[in-house]
């Protein structure tokens, strides 16, 4: 009878202590659980915000591009390398993708061909399984407004920039939103007098972009100009511009529906009264050449 009330005292004292160790393994098991998920949100928020910058950065590099080419398109030889940081995207070259047409009227006649070049356009390709904004999302970037299919005026560019998502019907190739530069036609008009002789001069200017043979591993985009061609008709009443897509372009998506032309046909009047109207078609043989500089 002595000895039992100590041994139930002490019992009693060992389930007290059992008790807070599975407590504290409960409580310490529940803040793993807890830090773990938090770790998983913030780094799955941190990530998305890194492709969120990306494509943000991807605006302002294109919209460089697209000033690169007018540097570099009209002087035999120039070089001009942009170079670009990004986590999840890639710049790559769509070769053909557009094809321009000229026609012109002389006089009272009918429409006649002048001349074709199938020109290639860039694209800053971001996966959507890293960020997306909605398919058919499209917002032009440079101009700041294009109402018609070519750009009048000396500070005219010679490309648009747009960033778009499209994913159906599905792309060829894969599912991106996407920066693109897309070279366009800037058309200049101007009067030489000579005399009692006052010709009107109607100048269109396209640099057409082609494949360049050397790739690397680097993150940049050079462009070299190689050729200026100009092609002169005298007599000219009016110049239909259109463009197109090819076939094998247009059967991966890249269509009307991805470029957002405002209008795939536009007439240029030349006014009449002049005692000559001159065309001159001004092409600029430009390369491209992904990842050559480091």
């Amino acid at each position: 009878m002595i000895h039992s009330k100590p041994c139930k005292k002490k019992f009693a004292r060992n389930r007290k202590a059992i008790s807070a160790t599975v407590s504290a393994v409960i409580l310490t098991g529940t803040m793993v659980a807890l830090v773990s998920v938090s770790l998983v949100f913030v780094s799955g928020f941190l990530w998305a915000r890194v492709a969120e910058s990306d494509f943000s950065s991807a605006r302002q590099f294109m919209q460089t591009m697209g000033l690169q080419i007018d540097d570099v398109a009209w002087t035999v030889g120039r070089k001009g390398t942009v170079r670009y940081s990004s986590t999840y995207g890639t710049v790559d070259f769509l070769s053909s993708a557009l094809n321009y047409t000229f026609y012109i009227t002389q006089g009272s006649g009918t429409y006649q061909f002048l001349a074709s070049y199938q020109v290639g356009v860039l694209l800053f390709n971001m996966p959507v399984s890293h960020y997306s904004v909605s398919d058919g999302y499209y917002k032009l970037l440079y101009p700041n407004s294009a109402p018609t299919l070519t750009f009048t005026g000396p500070s005219a560019p010679v490309s648009r920039v747009f960033a778009v998502e499209k994913l159906t019907p599905p792309m060829g190739d894969g599912s991106f939103t996407r920066v693109v530069v897309v070279p366009t036609v800037r058309t200049l008009f101007s009067n030489m007098t000579a005399g009692s002789t006052v010709t009107h001069y109607t100048r269109l200017y396209l640099p057409v972009l082609t494949q360049g043979s050397d790739h690397g591993s680097s993150q940049s985009v050079t462009f070299t100009g190689n050729s200026v061609a100009a092609n002169t008709k005298n007599q000219i009443s009016s110049i239909k511009v259109t463009v197109d897509f090819p076939t094998s372009t247009r059967i991966q998506g890249f269509d009307a529906s991805f470029f957002h032309f405002p209008a795939l046909t536009q007439i240029i009047d030349v006014p009449a009264g002049y005692s000559d109207s001159v065309l001159e078609l001004f092409t600029g043989l430009v390369t491209v050449e992904l990842g050559v500089h480091s």
